[in-house]
């Protein structure tokens, strides 16, 4: 009897264009959040809440440019976890991929806290608990039953979102020309004021970088892109010019409207500044589209959480009986689904300015290495032969560490001391699973039937 021929391997299709790449990381990036933590941002700064993303915006800039190099040369799924592993070391690569579940862990929390903070102002009789708890049960039991949002939910969502924006941009520009004539429009104070220094701008950057938070998403997505080595550093720098063009306007025309840095609920801020520019039809519109796009964020940043919990506990880097599960029924990562909802609770205890600033430690330690991997892969390559750019290859990452680094250095301190408690614990599981760093680590490989 002839040997019936093996099925082909499954594989993941190219087919997203570059259109597609820069929309989904976009949609990712959730655009309507830079109204979401304006106020946050305004306070930090004294009221330059423009020139704060101004910054983040040069510093994502330059890691972007890095994160297209690695792009290139490692044309596969993995993003910062990936690049450093193959760069610099193993080790690193799993201090990195660390880094990144600080992000992924409490990144629900923030999203939850920064969506029950606008509807507590809006309904002050109920405790803003409540409408965390509300949000994280509702967003469980639907990642629970594996439910997901369909990319065309997906862009009506960035459609409405964008929208909101616009509308949102009119009429503040219609409320300044109203008071002050057109030449109001035109003005250095929501760069730099009497209240507003140099120090406290670049504290509102470190803050302002978590509407950033996503950009390098996309690359997640490298072995579904088509010509990926020329359209994946494309993508990203067109998603974080955009992004970053989006967030300067928006906080420009918000800040003309409210001047300084001092609010009744600075967490709050905007939907006020909504109902002032645009009455309470408007000021209902804005808050219904900043919570359905928390909501909506909240649900994919859970199961993306829980999918990498799941990664790290099949492949022994967690323990592989507490994270490396599948419920039978739903065939989802119910106890990461559990867990990442219990650390959600968290946010009741917390403000918006601290809760962003630990995740955005993660996310700067990340930015770093991925900086610093540039220049690794720069020197491997020259060692092997093969000569590449020092200007894109070292000049560009070295300040793009820098200034992730200083960013780094400016967020609140107690962020800073819980993330290099997140740290040392790393350095504790990376030596268990080492046998005290004489083996390397177990590699990370999520791959797509585990995302139920």
């Amino acid at each position: 009897m002839s040997t019936p021929p093996k099925s082909p391997a499954v594989a993941l299709t190219r087919t997203l264009t570059l259109p597609s790449l820069v929309l989904f990381g976009l949609a990712y990036l959730t655009p309507l959040i830079v109204l979401g933590i304006f106020g946050i941002i305004a306070e930090t700064t004294g009221g330059a809440a423009p020139s704060a993303y101004l910054v983040a915006l040069v510093a994502m800039l330059f890691t972007a440019h890095s994160y297209g190099r690695m792009s290139v040369a490692y044309p596969v799924a993995g993003s910062a976890y990936t690049y450093v592993r193959k760069s610099i070391d193993p080790r690193a690569g799993f201090l990195v991929g660390w880094a990144i579940l600080l992000d992924y862990l409490f990144l629900p929390m923030v999203i939850w806290l920064i969506g029950g903070s606008y509807l507590s102002a809006q309904f002050p009789s109920v405790p803003i608990a409540a409408w965390i708890i509300g949000f994280i049960l509702v967003t469980t039991v639907l990642n629970v039953l594996g439910i997901k949002v369909a990319d065309k939910a997906n862009y009506v969502l960035m459609a409405f979102q964008l929208l909101v924006i616009v509308f949102f941009v009119a009429l503040s520009i219609g409320h300044v020309v109203s008071d002050e004539g057109v030449r109001g429009l035109f003005s250095a104070e929501p760069f730099m004021n009497a209240t507003s220094g140099f120090g406290a701008i670049t504290a509102g950057a470190a803050i302002a970088a978590y509407s950033f938070l996503g950009f390098d998403a996309v690359t997640t997505l490298t072995e579904e892109a088509v010509e990926p080595r020329k359209n994946m550093p494309r993508a990203i720098m067109l998603i974080a010019l955009i992004g970053g063009g989006i967030f300067v306007v928006v906080s420009y025309a918000t800040q003309l409207v409210h001047p300084g840095g001092v609010f009744e609920d600075s967490a709050s801020a905007a939907s006020e500044i909504a109902l002032q520019i645009g009455g309470t039809l408007f000021g209902a519109v804005f808050l219904a589209g900043l919570v359905a796009a928390q909501f909506a964020s909240g649900l994919a940043a859970q199961a993306s959480a829980s999918r990498l919990l799941y990664a790290m506990g099949r492949d022994s880097v967690l323990p592989r009986g507490v994270f490396g599960r599948l419920n039978p029924r739903f065939h989802t990562p119910v106890l990461n689904l559990l867990i990442t909802g219990g650390v959600g609770l968290i946010a009741i205890f917390l403000d918006v300015a601290t809760s962003t600033s630990f995740i955005n430690f993660g996310a700067f330690t990340a930015f770093t290495l991925v900086n610093v991997a540039v220049v690794f892969h720069y020197v491997r390559e020259g060692r092997a032969g093969r000569t590449l750019n020092p200007v894109s290859y070292v000049v560009v990452p070295v300040l793009g560490a820098v200034v992730c680094a200083f960013l780094l250095s400016q967020l609140d301190a107690n962020a800073v001391t819980l993330g290099l408690i997140w740290l040392a614990l790393g350095v504790v599981v990376l030596a268990v699973i080492t046998r005290g760093f004489r083996v390397a680590p177990p590699e990370m490989k999520a791959t797509e039937e585990v995302a139920a």
